[in-house]
């Protein structure tokens, strides 16, 4: 069967990267999750001290980004892709809540944007991948086979990011959680480059009240369907 490439864009906590990943598995396609990679560069802004207040230091973070290196590498016991920082497996670390609260200006910033859209492009140039993100079938790959464009309430996903926290063992508040995914929103919506957008050839997912054995059967028909048009 032709490999193909496949897209996936929508909100915060929408369950993007585990659907992907699951998709990708399912399917023997390389998944790349290309929010790690700017959960990277705001873990490493953050612990280099390029942030003044909550923005960061575009003039230094800028200087930085030659020395920020991300890949990633299948864990053994998970069976998916963990994320690593120069070397270090940061996938944990960049999953709290500080980088969370910290990661839209930063992917806001137009040089952090080129590097890592040059670096996602690069891996995806042999196809047979699935990539989610913001703008992935928009600006990574806009002539994606398959692009899915991922939605949910607000309250919803919230609460999903709240019991993936507590399942973890850290520190949780739903408001604050609540109120960090719509100001997340607000701002991937409205940045100047690249901003969060369904592409006009996206279809759409809505998983609000959807089971994961229904949203993965809903991605495989999608696939399928595709694949038999390729």
């Amino acid at each position: 069967m032709k490999k193909i490439t496949i897209a996936i864009d929508g909100f915060s906590s929408c369950g993007k990267s585990t659907m992907a990943k699951d998709l990708a598995k399912e399917i023997g396609y390389i998944y790349i999750d290309s929010g790690a990679m700017y959960r990277a560069v705001t873990l490493y802004a953050l612990e280099n001290g390029l942030f003044e207040g909550n923005e960061p230091n575009a003039d230094r973070l800028e200087k930085e980004m030659p020395h920020i290196h991300i890949t990633f590498r299948i864990n053994p016991a998970t069976g998916r892709p963990d994320t690593y920082l120069n070397g270090v497996n940061v996938e944990n670390r960049i999953r709290n809540m500080e980088v969370s609260a910290h990661v839209s200006p930063i992917a806001a910033l137009p040089f952090v944007r080129q590097a890592l859209v040059a670096q996602q492009q690069e891996m995806g140039r042999e196809k047979g991948i699935v990539m989610d993100g913001r703008d992935i079938g928009t600006t990574v790959f806009p002539d994606a086979e398959l692009k899915i464009f991922v939605t949910a309430s607000p309250e919803i996903r919230a609460q999903r990011r709240y019991d993936e926290l507590k399942n973890k063992g850290q520190e949780a508040d739903y408001e604050n959680i609540l109120e960090n995914v719509k100001q997340r929103d607000y701002i991937d919506q409205h940045r100047e480059v690249s901003p969060l957008r369904r592409a006009d050839d996206a279809l759409l997912l809505d998983n609000s009240h959807l089971s994961i054995a229904q949203q993965k059967e809903w991605l495989l028909q999608a696939y399928y369907r595709i694949c038999e048009k390729a």
